[in-house]
C-alpha cells in the first residue's frame, strides 16, 4: 500500500433554531489518497484490496477515534476512484474488510456501515451517509458528511475515506424506526 497524502476533519453543527437543551454535533473523517495498483489494467482477483482496506482501517481509526474526541454513535465509509480505475476497485477497498477495524475501534458496531463509493477526477466531493453503529432504523442518526481532497484522486489513485459521529443531529424530530405504511 503506497499513501501519498492523510487529510483529516472535524465539523461540529450547533443549534441553529434555538431549540432549548439541543446539543452540537460532531463528525470527524480521515482521508488516504492511496496509489490504485489495478489502475489502468483488467484485474478479476481485487482480494488484495480487501487486505489493504482492512491495513487502512487498522492505521486510521486511531486517528479518527481521537480526531472526534468523544463516543461514536454513527459511521460511514466511501472512496473516490481516478479515473483510471473503476467504482470496483473502491468496493473492494471498503466492503470486504474495513469494517471490522473500525467497529473494533468504537467498541463494537451491530449494524451496517452505510458508503459510497465513485469514479471522479481531483477535488470531487463524495457524501457519506451515516447511520447507528448499532441500529440501522435509528432515524435520528440518519445524515450525511461531504468531504475532498483537492488534488485528489489523480487518475492511478483512490481516496478511501472513514467517518465518525458523536450523536444524532442537532434538533432530530424523526424517530428511531421502523415505520410501516
Amino acid at each position: 500500500m503506497k499513501i501519498r497524502k492523510i487529510v483529516m476533519t472535524r465539523e461540529t453543527t450547533f443549534p441553529h433554531d434555538g431549540t432549548a437543551g439541543a446539543k452540537p454535533a460532531s463528525q470527524a473523517a480521515v482521508l488516504a489518497v492511496i496509489e490504485n495498483p489495478y489502475a489502468g489494467k483488467q484485474q478479476e482477483d481485487l482480494s488484495a484490496l480487501f487486505d489493504i482496506g482492512a491495513q487502512l482501517g487498522e492505521k486510521l481509526m486511531p486517528d479518527l477515534v481521537r480526531l472526534l474526541g468523544a463516543d461514536a454513535v454513527a459511521y460511514s465509509k466511501a472512496a473516490i476512484v481516478g479515473t483510471s480505475g473503476e467504482a470496483e476497485h473502491g468496493h473492494a477497498l471498503v466492503h470486504p474488510k474495513l469494517g471490522k477495524p473500525m467497529r473494533a475501534a468504537i467498541g463494537g458496531g451491530k449494524a451496517v456501515i452505510c458508503s459510497n463509493v465513485k469514479v471522479a477526477a481531483a477535488g470531487t466531493p463524495i457524501d457519506m451517509p451515516f447511520a447507528n453503529k448499532d441500529n440501522i432504523w435509528s432515524f435520528d442518526d440518519f445524515g450525511t458528511f461531504t468531504v475532498s481532497v483537492p488534488d485528489a484522486p489523480r487518475p492511478n489513485e483512490v481516496v478511501v475515506a472513514i467517518a465518525i459521529s458523536d450523536r444524532p443531529r442537532t434538533h432530530p424530530r424523526v424517530g428511531k424506526g421502523p415505520i410501516t405504511t
